[in-house]
This record gives C-alpha cells, structure tokens and sequence, in this order.
C-alpha cells in the first residue's frame, strides 16, 4: 500500500503511528551521539525538517519514554543494540522559540517567560522531590512573566539541576527556533536588549551549566558569535553554507549532505 506525504507533520510519533511516507533520518542520532559535541547548532531554511528532528531527539533520548523504542523498529537507530539500549534515558528539556514573536521587547520577554513557566509546568512533580528545600520550592512557586531578567537567565540551568537531582543524570536540551525572537527583535527595533537577555540566557544554559550532557539548537540563521554566542567557544556549528560543507561535494540527488565537525554525512 502506499504511503501518505504527510506534509507539515513535526510529530515523529505521528507520523509513524499514522504510516506516512518517511524518508529514515535515524542515523542522525547516532552521528551526532559519537560526535560528542557539548552545544550543536543546526541551521536550515524553513520546512527543511529541523523541528520533525528534534522531536525525533525527544522520542528517543527521553526518559519519559523509556520502554517505548519500538516506534523506532525497522529504522536504522534500532539495528544497534548499543543504541536500543540507549533510547529513553536521559531527561531531556525541550522547548521551542517559534511563538516569541512581539514588536516590544516588554512584551516578547513576558512570552518567553511564560514559556519556562509553561516548561516548569511539566515538572510539577518536582515540587514533592525531597532532593529540593523549601526555599528551592518557593523559586519554582515564584517563577513568573513578571520576573526581572537576572532571575530569569538561570532558570534552564536550575531546572537543570532539579531533573538532575532528580534522575542522577545531567540532562539534553533541546532548543528549537532559537532565533524567532530575535528576528523579532531586529525588525521591531528592540535588537539590543533581546540580545542582552538571550546572551544571559544562553550562557547560563549552555556554557556555565554543569548539568548539561549536551544540547541541540535550530533556527534559519547563525546569528555572529560576537554577539549571541560569544561565550559559547564549545558551540558546534552545522550549516549548509559554511566551509566545512563546501568540502564535501555536491549533494546526491534526492538526498541532502550535513557536516558535523569536518566529516561529511549523507542524509538519507
């Protein structure tokens, strides 16, 4: 029987479930695992399945889903018992950038803290862990759109340390469409304070943040690491106009080639 397209789907499982046309991009994972880079960033035009991606990472690295691998059966993750072992064991902090689109900056920091709050959310349970005092309880209970931007900067990094805390594990961020609000920023006038907090935020999350395993992020464009990722000297940088894909040859018809650290990747 053939298969639907399913045009726009950025579910994994539902796409799976649903048995749509999917071209097996699994291997990802495990290239992307053996390279060991603590921060990757992977920009792409939009529609070229960078979100479906990282729902993919979620599905399978989650410890929400432990014990629920077989959705990745026949896929090429699953032919290496190393890593059906793997699958599902690792907290793993997802969030998406896409809806931070404000034209004030009182406004877009507002949505992105309500964000994180949404985030903490999730982890309610943390709330009851004996792992957390009083006093680290009352910071989850006093997480707001109203916060300052001091506070607010370490909010990734200390729910870092909760879930690790909790699980015994340092965790895997997963960041999609980092850089809608700055887009934002950009065409609304309010570039420099965006920048200013996004800085703060990222160098908490990913650079000064011991309970980070490793992290991936999306977006559609490499903003200069003198401003955003200025601090950020771990940061892997996968893109398809950078040198190291110019190394690598013209793409194989109907397939795309990435680079991650100087090796060239078919895409299949």
């Amino acid at each position: 029987m053939a298969r639907t397209v399913g045009i726009g789907i950025q579910s994994f499982e539902k796409l799976i479930m649903e048995n749509s046309f999917y071209i097996d991009k699994t291997d990802f994972i495990r290239q992307w695992w053996e390279n060991r880079d603590d921060v990757t960033l992977i920009t792409r035009p939009r529609r070229f399945g960078k979100t479906l991606n990282m729902n993919m990472l979620e599905r399978f690295l989650s410890i929400e889903y432990t014990g629920q691998g077989e959705i990745f059966k026949g896929l090429s993750i699953w032919k290496d018992e190393k890593y059906r072992n793997l699958q599902g064991t690792y907290p793993v902090i997802s969030l998406s950038f896409a809806g931070i689109k404000s034209s004030s900056f009182d406004e877009a920091r507002k949505s992105l803290f309500y964000l994180i709050e949404k985030l903490y959310n999730r982890y309610e349970f943390l709330l009851k862990d004996d792992s957390l005092n009083e006093k680290e309880r009352d910071f989850i209970k006093n997480i707001s759109v109203n916060m300052d931007n001091y506070s607010a900067i370490s909010l990734l990094g200390t729910l870092s340390e909760f879930l690790y805390r909790h699980y015994g594990k340092k965790v895997i961020i997963l960041l999609d469409e980092y850089d809608t609000p700055l887009q934002e920023a950009w065409v609304y006038g309010y570039w420099k304070e965006m920048v200013e907090l996004i800085r703060g935020l990222f160098n908490s999350t990913f650079k000064t943040n011991p309970y980070l395993e490793r992290a991936v992020m999306t977006g559609i464009t490499r903003v200069s690491k003198e401003s955003i990722f200025s601090d950020l000297n771990h940061l892997t940088v996968v893109t398809s106009t950078s040198e190291m894909y110019a190394d690598c040859g013209s793409p194989v018809q109907g397939r795309s080639t990435t680079t991650l650290s100087g090796r060239c990747y078919r895409m299949m």
